[in-house]
């Protein structure tokens, strides 16, 4: 019912067309705080991040209890001339005045978004902003800071050394952090110590029937480790590729790979990788419960709900320990290993293929771990106190 305290997410794009970590993450606190705040979301018309080309038509809609207002992108997203720009960046010669023209390029660019909650911010008692590396967040942050909530999404990536994030990090009310990774990250990044801050993440849910012996038999596969996300060089995958055949050449044994998730880039053509592409939620799990354990190569994570379900599935992980968000949680839990180069990872992969006592006592932790730190109601009780902290005039 309307009427209550109307709180506003902010995020790059939102529905259930959308598919992406933070967005997932908005939509799921957005609908779960509609039994306490009238919810709203300002958003863009876009789908495809690679693209941003608006594909929702309506200015407005309602999902499940949420109002999105949605507004087009001036600028849809030249790949080509935006990947030069990226790696004039990251080679450290993207001089500070074109950071502004680095981020109207990363998008979304909506100044009619910017423009919308600058007319209407006393109407709303906080807002939430999502993801710090898109324009909606830098811009529209600086225009509500006096009630804002952010949730930065940050990891330890080139972009966060950009000047242009400096006043987002230090203007709102308040910190959503996903993690102490994240929050240690920031601070020490944007001495932002004296914003307030509570925990946040993602809860873990689990389907109440789980079959690893069901995806076995339907994709006729036994003895593998799993891959799951996107498939591309943003999460380290080529070398994720490298090493597993490394290992294949070295050890004789029957193990695959299994991907699932959307390639966007090329597979090695070899009967011990297999690439199923998008499944659906059952089959992830099922996959999931049926692997040896599940594998991370990515260097930047803010959470990785992937693990978090892998350790609610009670599997362990082999990840990335240049990451220290997954290197994290394989510390705190003592529910994976980690790995920096191939002989760590050979060794990894070793101890946890040898010992299924291993495997489960390790997967029993992480369950422990994701059962008592990652859930709906902690998170939305925290999130509530800094909403209400930011809404305080």
């Amino acid at each position: 019912m309307r009427g209550n305290k109307r709180v506003c997410f902010v995020i790059q794009r939102y529905g259930v067309d959308v598919n992406g970590g933070a967005e997932t993450l908005c939509r799921e606190l957005a609908e779960r705080l509609t039994e306490k705040y009238d919810v709203e979301v300002i958003t863009t018309k876009a789908v495809d991040y690679m693209t941003w080309k608006d594909e929702y038509k309506a200015d407005e809609e309602e999902i499940n209890g949420v109002v999105v207002r949605r507004f087009s992108v001036n600028i849809t997203r030249h790949r080509k001339i935006f990947n030069i720009i990226n790696r004039v960046f990251k080679d450290g010669f993207l001089p500070g005045f074109m950071e502004n023209l680095w981020l109207t390029l990363q998008g979304p660019h909506a100044p009619k978004l910017v423009e919308y909650i600058k007319a209407h911010k006393d109407e709303y008692y906080a807002f939430v902003f999502m993801t710090y590396l898109y324009y909606p967040t830098v811009k529209g942050i600086q225009v509500a800071a006096d009630n804002a909530v952010f949730l930065p999404l940050a990891h330890d990536e080139p972009f966060l050394k950009m000047k242009i994030f400096d006043p987002v990090f230090k203007l709102p009310k308040a910190f959503l952090f996903q993690t102490e990774e994240e929050r240690d990250l920031v601070w020490k990044r944007f001495n932002s110590r004296h914003v307030p801050y509570r925990f946040g993440g993602a809860g873990v849910e689990i389907p109440d029937t789980v079959s690893g012996e069901d995806f076995k038999k339907k994709y006729k596969i036994d003895n593998y480790i799993i891959y799951a996300g996107r498939i591309d060089d943003g999460k380290n995958c080529p070398e994720l590729f490298d090493h597993f055949l490394k290992y294949k050449s070295a050890h004789n044994e029957d193990l695959k790979l299994v991907l699932i998730g959307k390639a966007v880039i090329d597979i090695p053509d070899s009967p011990d990788i297999l690439s199923l592409g998008f499944v659906s939620d059952q089959d992830k799990f099922d996959a999931i419960a049926g692997a040896n354990f599940l594998v991370l190569p990515s260097k930047f994570e803010s959470l990785s709900i992937v693990v978090l379900e892998a350790f609610g599935l009670g599997k362990p992980v082999l990840v990335n320990g240049e990451c220290e968000v997954l290197k994290g949680h394989c510390v705190k839990s003592g529910g994976g290993l980690y790995y920096t180069d191939y002989e760590e990872f050979e060794r990894g992969l070793t101890k946890l293929l040898g010992s299924k006592s291993l495997r489960d006592e390790m997967g029993e932790k992480g369950r422990e771990y994701v059962h008592e730190r990652f859930n709906w109601n902690r998170i939305c009780d925290n999130l509530s106190e800094m909403i209400e902290l930011a809404g305080e005039r």
